[in-house]
């Protein structure tokens, strides 16, 4: 009885020094560089390098679609391995922290070289996009997997992760809203009419920007017990994924969100340009789209209220929604742009909370297993949900356009704008919707997060 009642008394004190334990706000703002700078070089990737191939690299539409397709699931492969190596690193910075300082600059390199165009013809071409574009994913795996790696090491308080999350994705959420903005002014401004030399000037900024914020965020951010890390065998990292059903839940959704979210971002574009002859809005649309900061600041409010679970549906269904309007407002531009701003909001929540749902996946995971594969079970969930989402996202538009028979800097046939239209207005509303299904069998994993925390911490005594 006596050993219950000190066992209880340690339990207690460590919830109150967690209450207690509240992270410094420079420490937050740094942390949210890390997505700042990797959202404004990868959301330039994700956005335009399908139209970089095709009307400014100079491939087709069918091969460029296939070869993001390709490079992207070759990439993703490599994100169960950047987890297991986090899994393994043990330094004196941390398990998660170091990928920053290392990886930065190898990451801001091949970024630009992916949009640098080199005078090569034929397949040589085709293979240095291919080379190039797979480098940059590949590092960038390696640097954003540690973002989400690193979040249940910097607090074991569930809500102050909500908060750190939402700091994170903030910064993102700017990220985003730099590279919807200001590239193309920019393309049109340092290319002076070459849009070859425009996207690669452009990328050397981006990039350079980009460093600075991972360098910053090295700097400041600390892991909590990074000394007492272990280093975790791939099969017993592995073991952390049975019959780990929240964690299973949360990647088929994130899959299904970010296969929909870049058939968006890959269609904005070509529907501005070519449905309703408004390229020049592009960066209004993508301006107005910063509305999704409000969304992000909001959600540790929305999980207070409801629960994660609710927040993300409601998320996922307010961008189906939006995104099906477009279709009603026909050649109204301040309409879509309105509608493609309200639907941000809702892609902008929804890509944040997997992002905390996998923290409380990882705690699931180590109490059914008694292991703890943050590494692995994150970079799954979120870096592999990210290139492989990106990766088909690019190719379903890419292989609709080529069916209707979509000519680059041409004028498009009515059959041509149909499919983009459904790329861009109807693809992502139902991928959206289906990835609000896996959500409604959530709620019991849900709702015993507590239990789960409490035993965690009876085990630590």
């Amino acid at each position: 009885m006596a050993e219950e009642q000190v066992r209880n008394d340690v339990i207690i004190n460590e919830e109150e020094q967690i209450q207690g334990n509240k992270i410094p706000l420079y420490q937050k703002l740094s942390y949210s560089l890390t997505d700042f700078g990797g959202n404004l070089v990868f959301v330039t990737i994700s956005t335009y390098l399908l139209y970089f191939y095709t009307d400014v690299f100079g491939l087709s539409v069918g091969v460029a679609g296939t070869l993001l397709l390709i490079t992207r699931f070759v990439d993703a492969i490599d994100a169960p391995i950047w987890g297991f190596l986090i899994d393994r690193t043990r330094t004196r910075w941390g398990q998660s922290r170091p990928y920053f300082l290392w990886l930065c600059v190898p990451f801001a390199l091949f970024s630009w070289l992916t949009f640098t165009t080199p005078d090569l013809s034929g397949t040589w071409k085709v293979l240095y996009a291919a080379v190039t574009y797979i480098f940059a994913g590949v590092l960038y795996t390696g640097i954003s997997s540690p973002m989400t790696s690193i979040l249940p090491n910097l607090s074991k308080d569930p809500k102050e992760r909500v908060v750190l999350n939402s700091y994170r994705m903030v910064g993102g959420n700017i990220g985003l809203l730099l590279a919807n903005s200001i590239v193309l002014p920019l393309v049109a401004i340092l290319g002076q009419g070459n849009d070859q030399k425009g996207f690669s000037l452009t990328l050397v900024l981006l990039g350079i920007v980009a460093i600075i914020s991972f360098l910053i965020a090295f700097a400041n951010v600390r892991e909590i017990n990074s000394s007492a890390a272990k280093s975790i065998p791939l099969k017993k990292s592995v073991q952390a994924t049975k019959q780990n059903w929240p964690w299973i839940l949360i990647v088929i959704t994130n899959l299904l969100y970010w296969i929909g979210t870049t058939v968006r971002s890959s269609g904005l574009i070509y529907y501005f340009q070519y449905n309703i002859n408004a390229k020049n809005l592009v960066p209004i649309a993508g301006a107005f789209s910063s509305i999704a900061i409000v969304g992000m600041i909001l959600i540790p409010f929305m999980v207070k209220l409801t629960n994660k679970r609710y927040v993300l549906i409601g998320a996922l269904l307010t961008s189906a929604i939006s995104n099906a309007m477009i279709f009603f407002v026909g050649m109204n531009s301040t309409a879509v742009i309105i509608f493609y701003a309200i639907g941000s909001v809702g892609t902008g929540v929804a890509a944040a909370m997997p992002f905390v749902m996998l923290s409380d996946a990882v705690d699931f995971g180590h109490w059914k297993s008694g292991i703890r594969a943050s590494g692995l079970l994150t970079t799954i969930g979120s870096a592999f949900c990210v290139k492989a989402g990106s990766g088909i996202g690019a190719f379903l538009p890419s292989q609709v356009m080529s069916a209707f028979n979509y000519r680059p800097n041409s004028i498009q046939t009515p059959q041509a704008l149909f499919g983009i239209e459904l790329s861009f207005v109807w693809m992502p509303a139902v991928l959206f919707v289906l990835a609000v299904v896996p959500m409604f069998f959530y709620g019991k994993y849900e709702k015993g997060e507590e239990h789960i925390r409490k035993e965690l911490l009876e085990r630590e005594v």
